[in-house]
């Protein structure tokens, strides 16, 4: 069953399973992304030209940054695929916030802007951190939990937890914060100020998806360690 509505901000249903304007737009970053990607790769050359040049320097940096970040190479090469995937489609979630009409038409919103979005890929590298670290060390990750000693179990859990929350706090924080101050600027100066401030959006919305994908690899890093 396929019915349209826009009660609570929900745009249409798939049988009883609302959907709301962020996941619609969260449909179409994926989309594009996948498109692109598509088209990058679709007739690879061995020497690369045009859109499959862009992708393979894309790779090739995200590989080597996420390298230096991770004392073992194979870690780095297993989980570079998703943590370039946290980068693209972060990056391009917050640059969807800087189109005109973004967060006032409805089905149109970045969804960085969202806590949903944001405490989703925060579990997702939380979930990430402790799969990498059981199979780099088998149960000996246990140990990690009560180390150095056991009376440090629960400060040790608490920052498992702090972890995730503190990515999925900033990321919201900071483009939610950004998406209000934009509005509220545009309804006093609709004109100069915005147009400043836009500018200096593009900057902060690279950073922001530079520092979760650091974080992530970060915590996998210590995770998959010989600390551990």
């Amino acid at each position: 069953m396929f019915t349209f509505g826009m009660l609570d901000g929900v745009l249409f249903h798939l049988g009883p399973i609302p959907v709301d304007h962020i996941v619609v737009t969260q449909w179409a970053i994926i989309a594009l992304i996948g498109i692109v990607a598509f088209m990058a790769t679709r007739n690879m050359q061995m020497v690369p030209r045009g859109l499959q040049n862009a992708f393979e320097a894309l790779i090739v940096w995200t590989y080597d940054f996420f390298t230096q970040l991770m004392d073992k190479e194979h870690i780095a090469k297993k989980y570079a695929p998703l943590l370039s995937t946290f980068f693209l489609f972060i990056i391009v979630s917050n640059y969807s916030g800087l189109i005109p009409g973004a967060g006032q038409i409805p089905g149109y919103q970045p969804p960085t802007a969202n806590w949903n979005t944001t405490l989703a890929l925060a579990l997702i590298t939380a979930f990430t951190v402790q799969v990498a670290g059981f199979a780099e060390h088998g149960l000996h990750y246990l140990g990690h939990f009560v180390s150095p000693s056991p009376l440090m179990l629960p400060l040790n859990l608490l920052e498992e937890i702090a972890h995730p929350l503190s990515l999925f706090l900033r990321l919201f924080g900071n483009i939610f914060g950004e998406e209000m101050i934009l509005a509220f600027m545009l309804f006093l100066a609709p004109f100069f100020v915005p147009s400043l401030l836009m500018g200096l959006s593009v900057l902060l919305a690279a950073i922001q998806a530079v520092v979760f994908t650091i974080l992530s690899a970060n915590y996998i890093a210590t995770a998959t360690g010989e600390g551990h």
